[in-house]
């Protein structure tokens, strides 16, 4: 299984948790078989500084992820990865080796669109 996740350090395991999927520095990209990280990989948002609705789900779809964690994203954001088959969860804190955590623990699991994004009208 491949977890992205959103970060805003470039610190592997121990890199911060992004609480904007889109607008993070960094993607966090962990090959998980059964509980055990098998490779981690950072690489830069090419969408960091400007982004149009869909250009991230569809830069992680490519990059093979299964599920997306993240402190939080659109609502728009989450409809496209559902419809690529990627499962989302928001509600992602700390450091992504404690988001992997709590989401193999069963602790991150559902997705709401973040209070932004319901105020624009893309909840």
């Amino acid at each position: 299984m491949r977890i992205a996740i959103s970060a805003d350090t470039n610190q592997g395991l121990d890199s911060q948790v992004a609480q904007h999927f889109g607008r993070c520095p960094y993607f966090a990209f962990v090959d998980l078989e059964e509980r055990e990280v098998k490779e981690v990989q950072l690489v830069e948002n090419p969408f960091f500084t400007a982004h149009q609705p869909g250009q991230v789900p569809r830069f992680i779809q490519a990059r093979n992820a299964d599920v997306m964690l993240s402190g939080g994203m659109g609502g728009r954001a989450i409809q496209l990865f559902q419809q690529f088959g990627i499962q989302t969860a928001t509600g992602a804190s700390g450091t992504i080796r404690e988001a992997l955590e709590r989401f193999v623990g069963g602790e991150l699991r559902d997705a709401a669109p973040c209070a932004e994004s319901v105020a624009h009208g893309h909840g």
